[in-house]
Parts: C-alpha cells; sequence; structure tokens
C-alpha cells in the first residue's frame, strides 16, 4: 500500500509527486543518477522501493549516458522503464536518446527543465528539453503540477501505443520544489486508461527468437527509415487528440486537447504564445489587462513534439498582434518556440509575430515583464527583444 491517500487531493512537493505517480504506473525498471533539480524524484522512487512499496528493479547507473543506456535495453525486451534527468545530464544522453527513437521503443522521461552551461547555472529554462527537439522523441510540457502528474499517464499511453518515446518537461525548482494541491491516481483506475504493457510481436530482444535492434543501414536503406520517424511523430497529433479525451473521461479532468490549451483567445487583439509552467504567470497578467479592458489571450502549447501547426495558425489567423514567450534561445537566431510559431503560421496569418526571450537562468518571470511584452507587441522595429526585468 502506497503511504499517500489515493484519488483524493494533497499537498505534495513536484518531484514527490512524479515519483508516486511514476510508481502506480508500474515500470518494471527505473535507471537513476541524480541531477539538481531532478535529484528528488529518484530518491523517492529508491525509497519506495527499499521501503517495499514499489517491485520494480531500481539500478543506480554511473552516469546518465548510462541511465539512458540502461532503459533502452531494458526496453528492447519489452518492459515499461523509466527515467529522469535535465540540462547537462540531457545533453549527455543526447547519442541514446537518437538510438531509442531510431529503435522505435516506447521509453518515457522527464525532464525538470534546467538552464545548460557554461556559465554554470542550476535553475530553470527550457534550453536543454528544446536542444534535443530534433531527437524524434515527443515532446510534452507542464505548467502545474496536476498537468505534469496527469502527462506521465498519458505519455506512457502515447508511447506504448505509437511505439514513439515520450518526454515530460517540467519547470526545474518552479515545479519541482513547489508544493500544489496533487491528486495521484490509484492503480485500479489507471488500468480503465493504461493496461499492462504488452509489446508488439516481433518487436523486442528475445533468447528464444532472435533478432536484431537498431542494426545497420546502407545509403539505400536510411533515408526512408528516417522518414518514416518522421511520419509518425507528425501523425502523433492525432493520437494525442484521441488518448487526451480518453483521459478526460477516465480521469474527469484535462486541459485543452492534448496538443494546445487557449485561455480568452476568442476576442483576443493580442494573442501571447508560451508553453511550461510560465503560462500560469500569463493567465494571471491576462486577467488583470482584462480587467482594464485590455483584449488579450493565451495560446499554451503542451505538445511541442509534434508541433500543432494546424490548432496554432487558426488561432492566430485572429489576432492582430502575437507575442511568442520563450525561455530558451537558439543563438544567432531567436526563440525556439518562436521559430516554429512564425512556420507554422507562414502565409497563413496577416498579424506580426514577435520573439521574447525571458526567464533563462531561473530569472524570475513577473507580470510586470507580461505586461511590457503587452505594450511592446505592437512595435513593428521588434524582431527580437531579451526582457529582463
Amino acid at each position: 500500500m502506497s503511504r499517500l491517500q489515493q484519488n483524493k487531493k494533497q499537498i505534495l512537493e513536484g518531484s514527490h509527486a512524479v515519483a508516486e505517480i511514476v510508481k502506480n504506473l508500474k515500470p518494471a525498471v527505473v535507471a537513476a543518477y541524480p541531477i539538481t533539480p531532478q535529484t528528488h524524484i529518484v530518491e523517492d522512487l529508491s525509497k519506495m522501493k527499499s521501503d517495499g512499496l514499489a517491485d520494480f528493479e531500481f539500478i543506480n547507473a554511473e552516469s546518465e549516458f548510462a541511465a539512458a543506456s540502461i532503459v533502452l535495453g531494458a526496453s528492447s525486451t519489452g518492459v515499461r522503464t523509466y527515467t529522469a534527468t535535465n540540462a547537462q545530464g540531457l545533453l549527455l544522453m543526447i547519442e541514446v536518446l537518437f538510438n531509442i527513437a531510431g529503435m522505435r521503443l516506447p521509453v518515457v522521461i522527464t525532464c525538470t527543465n534546467r538552464a545548460v552551461s557554461a556559465p554554470i547555472n542550476i535553475w530553470n529554462d527550457q534550453q536543454d528539453s528544446l536542444t534535443i527537439r530534433d531527437a524524434g522523441w515527443l515532446q510534452l510540457y507542464a505548467e502545474t503540477n496536476q498537468e505534469t502528474v496527469d502527462l506521465h499517464i498519458l505519455a506512457y499511453k502515447l508511447a506504448e501505443s505509437l511505439m514513439l518515446p515520450v518526454m515530460v518537461n517540467m519547470g526545474g525548482f518552479v515545479l519541482t520544489h513547489t508544493f500544489e494541491a496533487v491528486e495521484i491516481p490509484e492503480t485500479s483506475l489507471i488500468k480503465k486508461f493504461l493496461p499492462d504493457y504488452v509489446p508488439p510481436k516481433d518487436s523486442i530482444l528475445d533468447t528464444k527468437n532472435p533478432r536484431s535492434l537498431g542494426t545497420f543501414a546502407a545509403p539505400d536503406r536510411y533515408m526512408e527509415i528516417r522518414q518514416e520517424l518522421f511520419n509518425d511523430v507528425a501523425a502523433a497529433s492525432k493520437e494525442i487528440v484521441k488518448q487526451n479525451l480518453e483521459f478526460k473521461k477516465v480521469f474527469g479532468r484535462g486541459r485543452g486537447n492534448g496538443l494546445i490549451e487557449e485561455y480568452k483567445t476568442k476576442d483576443a487583439e493580442i494573442i501571447l504564445v508560451a508553453m511550461g509552467s510560465v503560462c500560469g504567470t500569463i493567465k494571471e497578467t491576462i486577467d488583470e489587462l482584462r480587467a482594464k479592458g485590455k483584449k488579450i489571450g493565451l495560446l499554451k502549447i503542451i505538445s511541442f513534439r509534434p508541433f500543432p501547426d494546424n490548432g496554432i495558425a487558426r488561432i492566430l489567423s485572429k489576432a492582430k498582434c502575437v507575442g511568442v514567450i520563450d525561455k530558451s534561445i537558439s543563438i544567432g537566431s531567436e526563440g525556439v518556440l518562436a521559430s516554429d510559431i512564425k512556420r507554422a503560421c507562414f502565409g497563413k496569418i496577416k498579424a506580426p509575430i514577435k520573439s521574447f526571450i525571458v526567464g533563462l537562468g531561473g530569472r524570475d518571470v513577473t507580470r510586470a515583464m507580461i505586461g511590457k511584452i503587452v505594450n511592446e507587441v505592437k512595435d513593428r522595429s521588434i524582431e527580437v527583444k531579451f526582457i529582463g526585468k
């Protein structure tokens, strides 16, 4: 029995809430290497194992590269797996992350988003996960700890139905070390949505049926294999919408359609676009500005990969101005999210799209800063602007 009362809201630290839901999702193998601010997740999972509350195999790895390799190997034998990391740890995993996606393994990783060195910084931004956006993983971004919990359930359903790896992203410290009211579903309810994992036939390593995974591909085959991965990740949008709807039916909650969430966009003249925990501050600012008569709305991106092009263009076509708020930067270009928003909307909307960079290295993002963005989004001379105070 869990030490928590299931299916009722409790005040939990974000990291502990993740550990609780991962335990209830019953992975067979958990690989762990600590890195701030992810450490509490794997610490809690280790304690659950030692206290007899979980029966997964808990493996202490010697590095993040090793942790990723462990879940790759375990997943290739047809079992559910889990690990977590961020920042330099995620970048150390990058070779293995490409292999996991290329081998079509349904691995789930939590990335507790953290700034990338140098200089050394342990606080939150989204540079780490967005740097590996092209590895072939589905990427989901949470605004709150409840949404983080729910996205882990959805992530395993998507991974195992699509045979694609999924990364759930939550704000380091902003969510991982924040206490919020969270409901942790018990395993009996989870099973209504997520049955036991049964790998597709002939897709795993088995000594009784020898085969190879991820082997050599010559030029006459490699491109087709990569195109197949590209097509399947792009097509995952439909499955995300479908499974998000089913999630709402089973658990009685959920936001948006699994890809995006609209907040007061229907009559908005200015629409801000963002993803992750910063969306909470943006929503509060919108409420304040609307009370003063300003028509502002928010388009929250939940799924960054696959990127929901059509839905984005449809919503933003109603706006007079669009401001994309990024907690990342593509050096020499603009915000990473802004770049994809512009691509998705090219030739489809008339409103100018401006790129605003905030919160790098854990800098506080305040309502005053969001208000400043609202005031400056109409300035046609701005293309990319860092808002620091």
